[in-house]
């Protein structure tokens, strides 16, 4: 079940990243919606998978820094 969902990136093709926070279990999860016209389909990975894959895209940088700014917070994440 999904907790909040944060939208990460949206690329200028219509590819999506969210971040997905999950109350049970609690675990964060990148989901990536493709863009409609590139039939591919919507995937979700753990955010250490995601972020193990040293990717250095738009998306991965956004979500190193909401992690970051989150974690500069006491409360979110």
């Amino acid at each position: 079940m999904a907790a909040s969902v944060t939208e990460i990136y949206r690329s200028s093709n219509g590819d999506r990243w969210q971040l997905i926070e999950t109350i049970d279990p609690p675990s964060p999860l990148v989901r990536h919606i493709p863009n409609p016209s590139s039939g591919g389909q919507t995937t979700e990975t753990t955010v250490a998978d995601f972020l193990g894959t040293n990717g250095s895209g738009p998306e991965f940088t956004a979500l190193r820094r909401l992690l970051q700014s989150a974690a500069d917070e006491p409360g979110d994440l």
